[in-house]
C-alpha cells in the first residue's frame, strides 16, 4: 500500500520554524546568562566573602545567605499553606459554577501581574507606618508571602485539576472519604505540578529586591531577631552594584545564588519523583 502525502503546508511549516528558532535563542541565551555570570565572578569567590561578619575589607554574603534562606523558609511556610488549602477547596470542594470561584480566581491571576514594587510599598505602609514595625525581615517576608500566594494557588489548582477524575472515582467506589481521597490519591499525583509551584515562587523571592528594599531594608547583617533589618543576597548584589566599588563580588554573590536556584531545583525534582513514586 503506498503511502498518501500529505500536501506541503507553508503555514505549518514556518510556525515549526518559528518555534524551532524561538527555542534555540532561548537555550542560548540561558547559556550565555550562565557563563558570563559563572566568567565574571568564580575568580572572585574566595574565603573572605563567606566570612561570618560584613565589612568594609571583606563585604561579607554570608550574613545575606542566611536572610535569603530565612526569608524563603518564612515566606514559603507563610503562603504554601494558605495556596495549597486554597487551591484544595477551589477544585476538590467548591461546587462547579460558583461565582466566589470564579471571582477568586480572576483576583489570583490580577494579583500576579502586579509589579514588585507596588507590593512592596503596600507592605511599607502596612507593616513599616501602619503597624509600627520598621524595616523588619517579618515585614519582608509577609510581604514577600502576599505576592506569591497567588502564583503557588494557580499551580496547585491546576495540578490538581491535571489529576484524572477516574483517580477520585475509584477511590469514592472503595468506600474512602473526600478528605482521604483527596490526601492520599489527588494531592501525592498532583505533588510535580505543586512543587513546579512553589519552586517558581522560590526563584520570585530570592531574586527579589524592590519590595524587600522597601520592607526588610538594606542592613548587611543577620538581626537578632525577625523584627529585625536584613538584605538577602539579591538586595546585597544590588548595593554592591550601586556602590560601584565591589562590582566583582557583586558577580561571585550572583554565582552563588545560581548555585541556591540550581540546588533548589534539583532538590525538588527528586522529592517529586520520589512522592509521585510511591503514590504509584
Amino acid at each position: 500500500m503506498e503511502k498518501i502525502k500529505k500536501p506541503f503546508d507553508p503555514l505549518s511549516f514556518l510556525l515549526l520554524a518559528l518555534v524551532t528558532v524561538s527555542a534555540f535563542i532561548t537555550v542560548l541565551t540561558l547559556l550565555f546568562l550562565v557563563t558570563y555570570i559563572l566568567v565574571k565572578g568564580v575568580p572572585y569567590l574566595t574565603p573572605d566573602l563567606f566570612a561570618w561578619e560584613y565589612n568594609s575589607e571583606n563585604v561579607s554574603l554570608m550574613p545575606a545567605l542566611i536572610n535569603t534562606l530565612i526569608m524563603t523558609a518564612l515566606s514559603l511556610l507563610i503562603a504554601g499553606p494558605l495556596g495549597i488549602f486554597a487551591a484544595i477547596y477551589l477544585v476538590e470542594y467548591a461546587r462547579r459554577g460558583n461565582k466566589l470561584v470564579a471571582i477568586v480566581r480572576v483576583t489570583a491571576e490580577t494579583l500576579s501581574g502586579i509589579p514588585s514594587i507596588v507590593y512592596g510599598l503596600f507592605g511599607f505602609l502596612l507593616f513599616a507606618v501602619t503597624l509600627g514595625w520598621s524595616y523588619t525581615l517579618l515585614g519582608g517576608a509577609l510581604t514577600l508571602a502576599i505576592m506569591i500566594l497567588p502564583l503557588i494557588m494557580r499551580t496547585t489548582e491546576e495540578a490538581l485539576k491535571a489529576v484524572p477524575d477516574s483517580y477520585r472515582a475509584g477511590s469514592f467506589g472503595l468506600g474512602a472519604g473526600r478528605l482521604r481521597t483527596v490526601f492520599w490519591i489527588v494531592l501525592p499525583s498532583a505533588v510535580p505540578g505543586i512543587l513546579a509551584g512553589i519552586i517558581l515562587a522560590v526563584g520570585r523571592i530570592v531574586g527579589e529586591t524592590a519590595a524587600l528594599m522597601y520592607t526588610a531594608g538594606t542592613v548587611a547583617g543577620v538581626p537578632a531577631n525577625l523584627f529585625g533589618s536584613g538584605r538577602t543576597l539579591a538586595v546585597h548584589m544590588y548595593v554592591l552594584t550601586n556602590e560601584g566599588l565591589y562590582t566583582n563580588q557583586s558577580y561571585a554573590t550572583a554565582v552563588v545564588l545560581l548555585i541556591i536556584v540550581v540546588g533548589i531545583n534539583a532538590l525538588s525534582g527528586l522529592i517529586a519523583r520520589k512522592i509521585a513514586g510511591k503514590g504509584n
